[in-house]
C-alpha cells in the first residue's frame, strides 16, 4: 500500500478537529471538492472508512478515532521537528489560532502583538473573538484566553497581567440630576445596562465590601451580551454598566465615563492564556507564550 502523504494526514486531522469538510477546507486553503476527493482516495487505499458523513454532520468512525489517536501526537512531533530545524537558521513559521474575548484581543493588540509580530514575522496569528466559552481542541484552536475562573481544569493556564477589577460606570451626562449612588441598592433607582450570559441567563451584578456580599438583578430596559457594547451604551448615556475595568479604561481616562461604588467591588483572578497540556507544544505557541510572559508580567 502506498504510504499516505503529509497533506493527506493533515487533512484527516483538520477534518476531525473541525467536524466539517467546509470549515476544514477553509482552514487548509482548499476547495471542499478537492478535500473530499483527497479523503475518498485515502479511504480507498486504506480500505476503511474514516468518517461518517451526512448532509449536516461529520464524525469519525471507530477506525478514524483509532487513526487520530495515533496520528495527532506524531503530527505534532513532526511539526515541532520541522519548525525547530527551520528556526535554527531562519524565522519560525506556522499559524497560531486563538479563541478569546474581545477585551482579551484588545489587550493582545496593545501589549503583545506589536512585539511578537516584529520578532516573529513568519508566524501568522488568527484571532477569533468569541463571547462564549468553546472547546478549543474540538474547534481547532491552539489556545484560548478567558477569565482564569472559566479555564477548564485540564488545561495549562498562563496568567495575563494580574487580577481584573469590575467597575460600575456611567457617563456624566446620565448621572447629572439623578439619584446619588452610594450603595449598590441605590442602583435599583436607576436605569442599568443588563448583561445576558453566554448560557442565556441574565447576570446579577455582584458586589462585596468586607464580609458583606450582594448580587443584584438590576432594573433596565436594555440587555446586551457583550461588555464592549455595554460600555458603548454607557458612553452614549443609556444607563449604568458593570464591566471588567479593562473594557472601560479608555473612556475613564478621557472622562467620558466615571466610576461609582469604588468601595464596593469584586476582582477576578484576571485573564489567562490556556492550552492543552501536550507533551510537544507547537513552536509558534511556545514562542507566543514566551512573548506574553515578557509583555504581561504577572
Amino acid at each position: 500500500m502506498k504510504r499516505p502523504s503529509w497533506s493527506e494526514l493533515e487533512a484527516v486531522k483538520v477534518i476531525a478537529e473541525q467536524r466539517s469538510f467546509r470549515r476544514a477546507a477553509d482552514v487548509l486553503g482548499l476547495k471542499r471538492s478537492s478535500l473530499s476527493h483527497t479523503i475518498k482516495g485515502l479511504e480507498a487505499r486504506l480500505r476503511v472508512q474514516l468518517f461518517h458523513r451526512t448532509t449536516r454532520s461529520v464524525a469519525l468512525t471507530e477506525a478514524g478515532e483509532m487513526l487520530i489517536a495515533r496520528l495527532t501526537p506524531l503530527l505534532a512531533e513532526m511539526d515541532d521537528a520541522l519548525n525547530d530545524v527551520s528556526a535554527s537558521g531562519h524565522q519560525p513559521y506556522g499559524i497560531l489560532r486563538i479563541s478569546a474575548s474581545d477585551a482579551a484581543i484588545g489587550l493582545l493588540l496593545e501589549k503583545v502583538l506589536p512585539l511578537f509580530i516584529q520578532q516573529k514575522p513568519g508566524i501568522e496569528i488568527d484571532l477569533v473573538a468569541q463571547g462564549a466559552l468553546v472547546d478549543i481542541v474540538a474547534q481547532g484552536f491552539d489556545a484560548g484566553i478567558r477569565l482564569t475562573e472559566d479555564v477548564p481544569k485540564d488545561m495549562v493556564a498562563i496568567p495575563l497581567g494580574g487580577p481584573l477589577r469590575f467597575v460600575t460606570v456611567a457617563s456624566p451626562g446620565y448621572l447629572a440630576g439623578r439619584h446619588e449612588i452610594r450603595h449598590p441598592e441605590d442602583l435599583m433607582q436607576h436605569t442599568c445596562l443588563r448583561q445576558r450570559l453566554p448560557g442565556g441567563k441574565r447576570y446579577h451584578w455582584e458586589y462585596q465590601q468586607s464580609a458583606q456580599q450582594l448580587a443584584l438583578d438590576v432594573p433596565g430596559s436594555l440587555t446586551l451580551n457583550s461588555s464592549a457594547l455595554m460600555v458603548q451604551a454607557a458612553v452614549a448615556g443609556l444607563g449604568i454598566a458593570y464591566v471588567p475595568e479593562i473594557y472601560a479604561r479608555p473612556w475613564l481616562e478621557t472622562q467620558q465615563l466615571v466610576t461609582r461604588l469604588e468601595d464596593w467591588t469584586i476582582a477576578s483572578q484576571g485573564l489567562a492564556l490556556y492550552f492543552p497540556p501536550n507533551r510537544h507544544m507547537p513552536v509558534a505557541l511556545r514562542l507566543f507564550v514566551d512573548t506574553v510572559k515578557a509583555a504581561l508580567p504577572r
